[in-house]
């Protein structure tokens, strides 16, 4: 899926470039204009509710941490639950926990593990697909739970970091829901 041009016009023109940020030669995206702005932090939670009707879920899962943000008010507005998908430790019950590779080194994230039930199906959510290993660690997680991955959803992919092509077998046939591609 890809966001019909007035809602890619107007998701983008709340995004912001920041140069430089947070290392030199890095253009980080800001998607805190967006949050800033009701109408389109509305449209892009409307174009999300869609996907939970369309994909028929019961439950999202929001990414650690602007995925929090952006899944959050999409579980309100689908009458699903949300569950946040935290980096190690941060958790304070019993936790699935799983580890993943990034470019130099590994890093951890948790759910609770009473947090998905067997057979629930599952969107993830987040800001950003990158070189998409924090979105594979969570369908492993959320597979792990017993429940079914209904697919990921993010509003912005970075095409040249590759992370489709590292998520695409983790997806299992799972359908990739991205809004605008960069």
């Amino acid at each position: 899926m890809s966001a019909p041009a007035g809602l890619r016009e107007l998701l983008l023109s709340r995004i912001a470039d920041v140069p430089d940020h947070p290392q030199p030669g890095v253009v980080f995206k800001d998607i805190t204009p967006l949050l800033d702005d009701p109408a389109a932090f509305g449209a892009l939670t409307e174009a999300f509710v869609e996907l939970c009707e369309r994909h028929r879920v019961d439950k999202v899962v929001g990414l650690e941490a602007r995925g929090f943000i952006l899944a959050a008010p999409v579980a309100i507005r689908a009458g699903v639950g949300f569950v946040p998908v935290r980096k190690a430790g941060k958790l304070p019950r019993a936790t699935l926990r799983q580890a993943y590779e990034l470019e130099y080194g590994t890093a951890e994230i948790e759910i609770h593990a009473d947090a998905l039930a067997p057979g629930e199906r599952v969107l993830v959510i987040d800001d950003v697909l990158a070189t998409g290993g924090t979105a594979e660690a969570s369908l492993q997680l959320i597979r792990r739970a017993g429940a079914e991955v209904a697919g990921v959803a993010v509003l912005l992919e970075l095409d040249f970091l590759a992370g489709r092509q590292r998520l695409e077998p983790g997806l299992k046939g799972a359908p990739l829901e991205v809004l605008i591609t960069v």
